[in-house]
């Protein structure tokens, strides 16, 4: 195959998973968009609301550019390069944001307990440090990546990332980034054993809130595993199929999940046969906290109990 003819392979490629991407991200919202303005827009906005709009339209907006980044739109390599530090920043801090659902979710989990939170978020901003570094050295030095512009025909051109070091820094980087999330995991479960233990003294059935908090947690950092491996793999020079099939997971995946993770707990609150469902779902308290007795005869129908 000749250069021309791998160009033209490489831009099909390209320009054939960007049209994927859009239409995922794209039908997602859509089918989205109901429950959005049942829970988001037409309710009274909390801290939660406003955490959700922004994983939601930052996500959009970053998935939106990684599809048009490379060869479906034609960007000149200067503004391309800009653009490319633009998705590898934005989707650090999207990650970022993502931890804080997490945090946000323990500390309610535990009962709103004070120390529980400082520690996670003493134990964050060294995390954050660790993006913001990873970000310096990996994407925003010339010596370790830059921004070609192929020329196939003076009317036909796109952009491509050129790697020039290994693996080994994005390996290095990622190991206390998975650490952290290890421990948010694990700190999930021993809530969920806690929370099972207390309920079945009690003869109660567990929380389906807890449950599905501890799930969000687990497939937070299955899905967060996987990205790590990807930014791993994508250093070592990976053939076009390959490499647009893993970027097609990477830039969509996290996107479409993460607002799901945050809505769908708002639509099993809606839809449950509870007297407390004129409550949004963060002023509820009782889902975290075991009842008595007399509390559980009151709210038997609570599915926050």
């Amino acid at each position: 195959m000749s250069e021309l003819e791998k160009d033209v392979y490489y831009l099909d490629w390209n320009n054939n998973i960007s049209v994927v991407m859009i239409t995922l991200v794209t039908y997602e919202y859509i089918l989205q968009f109901e429950k959005e303005v049942k829970f988001v827009w037409e309710r009274q906005w909390t801290a939660m609301t406003y955490l959700y709009l922004v994983v939601r339209y930052f996500g959009l907006f970053l998935a939106i550019t990684f599809a048009c980044w490379g060869g479906l739109f034609y960007i000149p390599a200067a503004v391309s390069h800009i653009i490319f530090l633009i998705m590898q920043w934005g989707w650090s801090l999207y990650f970022c944001l993502a931890e804080v659902l997490l945090i946000w979710r323990l500390y309610a989990l535990y009962n709103q307990s004070k120390p529980i939170l400082y520690v996670l978020l003493g134990l964050f901003l060294p995390v954050i440090a660790l993006y913001i570094a990873m970000d310096i050295f990996l994407w925003s030095r010339p010596s370790a990546v830059s921004t070609d512009e192929i020329i196939i025909t003076p009317n036909i051109k796109y952009c491509t990332a050129t790697f020039h070091i290994g693996p080994m820094p994005a390996i290095y980087a990622s190991i206390p980034i998975l650490c952290y999330d290890v421990l948010l995991v694990i700190l999930a479960i021993v809530a969920l054993g806690k929370h099972l233990k207390e309920r079945k003294e009690l003869k109660i059935r567990p929380s389906i809130y807890v449950v599905m908090i501890v799930r969000h947690h687990i497939m937070y950092f299955v899905i967060n595993l996987a990205c790590q491996i990807v930014i791993v793999v994508l250093w070592t020079g990976l053939q076009a199929v390959a490499r647009n099939l893993v970027l097609l997971f990477k830039d969509t995946a996290p996107f479409i999940i993460m607002p799901r993770l945050i809505i769908s707990i708002w639509d099993m609150h809606a839809n449950e046969n509870c007297i407390h469902v004129s409550t949004t779902f963060e002023d509820c308290v009782c889902w975290t906290s075991p009842p008595s007795f007399e509390q559980h005869e009151m709210n038997s129908c609570a599915a926050c109990a």
